[in-house]
């Protein structure tokens, strides 16, 4: 009887410093591999769950022009198409925002953007279509009368 006050505080003890170890946050590499595995999975929850609020915005306006849901236009999105194995590189963190460098199908090397919100690094799809949109008009204004190159000849 005089052990039960002992263990009763010791196992108290134990569950309070388990409960308050910090939980590991996702760096934005970790944040790909789980979207791509949640995409495997076809976890709508999930992949949204990793997908910034501007993303998220992008694929309901999306949504809405089609007249499907949320989650038909989810069931479409890869960062990786059918890849099975993907290669990175130069995962680069600069304040609230990232870059990973993924190579593509065609072994050409795409920048995935990530931004941290509320601590947590998401998939910024709306960040990766704003940059490959600088890049096109860039292309123009270097070279006025040549078009790009489509990317699936």
């Amino acid at each position: 009887m005089r052990f039960w006050p002992t263990i009763i505080i010791s196992i108290s003890m134990l569950l309070a410093f388990a409960c308050s170890r910090p939980t590991r946050v996702l760096t934005p590499l970790d944040t790909f591999k789980s979207y791509n595995d949640a995409v495997r999975k076809k976890d709508l929850t999930s992949m949204k769950l990793m997908l910034s609020m501007a993303s998220l915005k992008m694929h309901e306006e999306e949504a809405k022009a089609r007249g499907v849901t949320l989650d038909d236009v989810m069931k479409t999105q890869s960062l990786i198409g059918d890849q099975t194995s993907v290669a990175f590189k130069n995962e680069k963190i600069d304040g609230e925002r990232a870059t990973i460098e993924v190579k593509d199908q065609n072994g050409r090397w795409d920048t995935i953007h990530f931004v941290r919100e509320d601590g947590v690094w998401k998939i910024d799809e709306l960040g990766s279509a704003e940059q490959i949109i600088k890049e096109i008009e860039q292309q123009q204004n270097q070279n006025p009368f040549q078009f790009p190159t489509p990317v699936n000849p």
